[in-house]
Parts: C-alpha cells; sequence; structure tokens
C-alpha cells in the first residue's frame, strides 16, 4: 500500500524536475528590427520587417528546438548616429543578439561596426551599398537581399544591351546613391557604355524638376535614378510631368521595389525596368507566404524583397543558434550561418560566401501596362532570371579583408 502511494509522487517529482530541466536548457533569443518606421523607406521597410520577423519565427517553432525568441524593434529614422547609437543601447542594455533591416546604406555601414565591437549579429536587407561585403566587411556582417554590385549589372547591363548606350545619373547624396553610381558606370562602361554627367539630388527631397531638366538637356538616351523609396517615386511622377519618356529618353530605375511601383501605379510606371531578387506572385509558395502576409498588414499590401529578406534571414539565424546553442558569439553565430547552405520558400536554395555576401538569383522585370494588370498587386512580368553567381560581384574583387588569396 505505502509503495502505491509512494509511486506518483515520485512520477510527479520527476516530471518537474523534467520541466525545470526544460526551461534551464531553453537559450533565449533576441532579435531587433532597426530600420525606417516613418521616413522615405518606410513602405520598404516599417512594419513589414516586424510582421515578417514574427512569420518566421512562427515557421520555426522555437520551442521545438529549445529556443524562446523575443523581437523588438525601433526607428533609426535614417541617420547613422540614431542607428549606431540604438544598435549600442540594444546589445549593451537590452540583450538583443541579433539586428536586421537596415534598409539605410549609411546606418547600415554604422550598425555594422557597433556589432563587430560588440561581436553580434548584423544581417543587412533594406540597404544596398556593396562595401558591407567589401572593404567595410566584418565577420559578424551578413549581406542577405540584393547589393549595387547586382543593380548594376542586373538593370544597368540591361539597359545597354537594348541601347541604352549613354546615362546621366540623378543620385541622392549618401553612401547609396553613390555607391550605386559608381557601380552601374562601371557595368555602362564595360559594355561600351558611356556616362554623360550626373548630379546629386538630397535626401531626402520632393521637388526634382531642376535636376530632371539637367537630365533632360544631357541628350542622355538614359537617366538613371540611383535612389529609392519615395525619392524614386517623386522623381518618375515627376519625370512624366515633363513629359521626360516621351521625348524619347528613358528612365532606369536602379532600385525599385514592387511598394514603389504599386504607390506611382502601371499607368505611370508602365515600361519601367528593374532588378529584384523577390516578387510575391513568382510561384505557390512566394503568393502562400504573401497572403500570410497581407492579413497582417494594414491595407493587405504585399511583401517587399525586403521584408522577404527579413523573413528568410531570420530563419537561417534561428537554424543556426538551434545548432549551436548558444548566442554568446556573434562571430561563430555568422560562421555557422556561413557554413550552412541557405534554403527557403521565398529565395530557394542558396550560400553565404566568405565576404558574408549571400548568393541567390535575381529577376530582371518590367512592369506590366495597365490593361495587362489583372489585381492591384498584379505589377509585374518576368522578363529573364540572372543566375546569382553572375549578378552579383566575384569574391576574389570584392577587397575583403576576409578573403585570403
Amino acid at each position: 500500500m505505502f509503495g502505491r502511494i509512494a509511486r506518483p509522487v515520485t512520477l510527479a517529482a520527476l516530471a518537474g524536475a523534467l520541466m525545470m530541466g526544460t526551461a534551464a536548457a531553453q537559450t533565449t533569443v533576441k532579435i531587433g528590427i532597426l530600420g525606417d518606421r516613418s521616413g522615405a523607406y518606410s513602405d520598404i521597410s516599417g512594419e513589414g520587417s516586424v510582421v515578417a520577423a514574427k512569420l518566421a519565427v512562427e515557421d520555426f517553432k522555437p520551442e521545438q528546438h529549445g529556443l524562446k525568441v523575443e523581437i523588438v524593434s525601433a526607428d533609426h529614422q535614417n541617420k547613422p548616429d540614431v542607428g549606431a547609437a540604438i544598435a549600442r543601447q540594444w546589445y549593451d542594455r537590452d540583450a538583443v543578439d541579433m539586428i536586421t533591416d537596415g534598409v539605410t546604406s549609411s546606418v547600415a555601414l554604422a550598425i555594422s561596426q557597433v556589432t563587430k565591437e560588440k561581436n553580434k549579429v548584423f544581417i543587412d536587407t533594406g540597404a544596398g551599398t556593396a562595401d558591407l561585403t567589401g572593404p567595410q566587411c566584418t565577420p559578424n556582417t551578413i549581406h542577405w537581399v540584393y547589393d549595387t554590385v547586382a543593380l548594376a549589372n542586373g538593370t544597368g547591363g540591361a539597359m545597354v544591351k537594348r541601347g541604352g548606350t549613354t546615362w546621366f545619373f540623378l543620385t541622392a547624396d549618401y553612401v547609396f546613391g553613390q555607391t550605386l553610381q559608381r557601380d552601374t558606370s562601371a557595368v555602362i562602361t564595360k559594355n561600351g557604355g558611356k556616362v554623360l554627367g550626373s548630379v546629386k539630388t538630397p535626401f531626402p527631397t520632393s521637388d526634382f524638376s531642376s535636376f530632371l531638366l539637367q537630365a533632360q538637356g544631357s541628350g542622355a538616351k538614359v537617366i538613371g535614378l540611383a535612389n529609392a523609396g519615395t525619392d524614386t517615386i517623386n522623381s518618375i511622377k515627376q519625370a512624366g510631368e515633363f513629359g521626360i519618356t516621351e521625348g524619347g529618353q528613358a528612365l532606369a530605375g536602379l532600385l525599385v521595389f514592387s511598394s514603389d511601383v504599386h504607390s506611382l501605379g502601371t499607368k505611370v510606371a508602365q515600361g519601367l525596368v528593374l532588378t529584384e531578387p523577390f516578387y510575391w506572385d513568382l510561384n505557390d509558395q512566394t503568393r502562400a507566404f504573401s497572403d500570410r502576409f497581407a492579413k497582417q498588414m494594414k491595407g493587405g499590401s504585399k511583401p517587399t524583397a525586403n521584408h522577404a529578406g527579413v523573413y528568410s534571414d531570420v530563419l537561417h539565424y534561428l537554424k543556426a543558434v538551434a545548432e549551436t546553442k548558444s548566442t554568446a558569439d556573434g562571430a561563430a553565430t555568422v560562421a555557422k550561418m556561413k557554413a550552412m547552405p541557405t534554403d527557403d520558400p521565398l529565395f530557394g536554395k542558396g550560400v553565404i560566401r566568405a565576404d558574408g555576401r549571400k548568393i541567390h538569383d535575381m529577376y530582371l522585370f518590367e512592369v506590366k501596362k495597365p490593361a495587362e494588370s489583372k489585381s492591384e498587386w498584379d505589377l509585374y512580368k518576368k522578363l529573364e532570371t540572372i543566375p546569382g553567381d553572375q549578378v552579383f560581384r566575384p569574391l576574389n574583387e570584392g577587397n575583403c579583408p576576409l578573403v585570403k588569396g
């Protein structure tokens, strides 16, 4: 009788001990979404990046891997000092292990340096400067979605092949715009084209009239828009008002997101050629994710490539942490991420190189004519798939200190 009484007590004690052991073994992971929540890039980044990160956590099922994941977010206001200060506070006081999004090159470079100093992890999705995997690469940073070299090879190369042999640039006056002009100019020259001139535009700005008149007066066949977000939207709208494309000059949107085209409408943006690594309507998997995403977004907006990148990189980061069972050494976590092939529903299979560049295919799209578009977000037709090993800069040409030989 005493044995029968003692048995359930013993089992209960064992169950309690097991629960305590599980709790003790659980690794807490804190991810910071640091992007633009109020400015020129808020449609590209903003709340959509937070939603994408949460969907990634939901799909990963962290509790099955002994992980507990928390997500925090902040607005860096497109200011490097603000971004660096938030990153430092997150790392020092708030126990954040990884930061993603970025979405402004000058800010991303600042976050990258703080991350290296604190030995944490930074995965940039929205900022374009290829210097993140070039001279300013670090063991703690990965560049996920696109970069200025890929955009230059994609859109710049395509436009020259189509006869756009002379160019004039409208360039956002900060790191991203300057880097994009530099890298696109190199592609233009390599393919036999010529840059006739350029003008630096304040970032951000709403009035492009004087800059467009300079571009129009240059006689260049192509006006290259080395800008993004609302700057791109405003410059394309005002180019239409000036009748620039009707006059025979072509616009090259060197960084255009689906949210920009949606804002412009196909009537204004029709025929625009652009390069993206993701589009919501590419296949069944991208459509399924985009439907889930839209249900959580005000207005039902579809995800941009930046949002898709946040989803993708959070998934891969969590896979690496599940393997290492630690977030203590950021460089070690990044090394693990590089050692593991990437694979997710939005970008498919890929790799992360030694310089931190994530490699996947890019796509050359053309914006549909209004008559071709069947719904509000039916914006692109695919012209070409550009293999990742052809569109991104070769590993040995970036001058990244992490690359030997």
